[in-house]
């Protein structure tokens, strides 16, 4: 009898799906729409992904009918409270078994390989998990009002607020808090005004690559919030060594653009990702469900 691994990276605005093989060789993948947790009590994730399952084993020229002999993980945004993923769990699943993860649950195994080891992810949000000897550790992703501390978006606020600062004159300004105040409408009533329109993360760490481009050239306010950023990112080190674990991915658009200094600043503490996320939930669901 077939055997058959599915992998969901659910993500808050889309989800991607992955079948695999007894082997963990990719026989197709499709895409379905938002998919966190907390929204509408999960009711759009599990449309989403009930979709994209239909559509990834068509395409894998797969039965329908093999679901049952199908074992999933799915890693959702969202997922950060146990209750979430167990009351997710429980719904009317067509496989075999399942289990629901947090996201950061799949980024892990996927830039890991399923083994041991630390990963943080560093996009417009931030968090930090590590598996050590079985034991699951979990630190930050508390969202960008009380937590976020590594994320572009925590960075790109504080980017808006030392340029507004800078305009007043306050601190030091740089060519990069002129872009930022030209960016976002040419003065300060125009960035208080831009700030005042519901901002969201996202908006914040939309000023990231900007940033970048100033960090290159050598620009000296760059160079300040980027010693934030590295000092943060030293808590989450420090906080991983303490409890053993010996290497660290990071993960996120920004923790990419990151990795460069990244391995200046902790040599080979910090590893290459292996896999996607996507491909952790498939790593998962096998390690789960293997033996079963």
């Amino acid at each position: 009898m077939a055997r058959y691994y599915l992998g969901v990276d659910g993500g808050g605005t889309n989800c991607r799906i992955r079948l695999a093989d007894a082997g963990l060789t990719t026989l197709a993948d499709a895409a379905g729409g938002r998919s966190n947790l907390q929204i509408e009590g999960g009711e759009p994730a599990f449309r989403s992904i009930m979709d994209g399952t239909r559509e990834v084993f068509e395409k894998a020229g797969v039965d329908y009918a093999e679901t049952k002999n199908t074992y999933a993980c799915f890693g959702m945004a969202g997922g950060r409270l146990p209750s979430a993923r167990e009351a997710f769990e429980q719904r009317a699943w067509p496989f075999a078994k399942t289990r629901v993860y947090d996201d950061i649950d799949i980024a892990r195994a996927g830039a890991l390989g399923g083994e041991d080891g630390g990963t943080i992810i560093v996009g417009t949000g931030s968090a930090a998990l590590a598996v050590v000897n079985g034991r699951r550790l979990q630190c930050g992703g508390w969202g960008f009002h009380i937590g976020d501390q590594m994320s572009g978006a925590i960075l790109g606020r504080e980017l808006v607020r030392w340029a507004v600062e800078a305009g007043d004159g306050l601190v030091e300004g740089s060519p990069l808090t002129d872009a930022v105040v030209e960016k976002l409408g040419g003065n300060l009533d125009a960035v208080m005004d831009w700030s005042f329109r519901d901002r969201r993360p996202a908006d914040y760490g939309a000023l990231i690559p900007l940033f970048f481009d100033y960090f290159d050239q050598g620009d000296a306010v760059a160079e300040k919030l980027m010693a934030i950023e590295l000092g943060y990112i030293d808590a989450y080190v420090s906080w991983f060594k303490k409890r053993g674990v010996t290497r660290m991915a990071a993960v996120g658009g920004f923790g990419t653009r990151l990795y460069p200094l990244l391995v200046e600043r902790y040599g080979d503490f910090i590893v290459t990702p292996k896999h996607e996320p996507l491909h952790g939930a498939v790593i998962l669901a096998k390690q789960n469900f293997e033996s079963q």
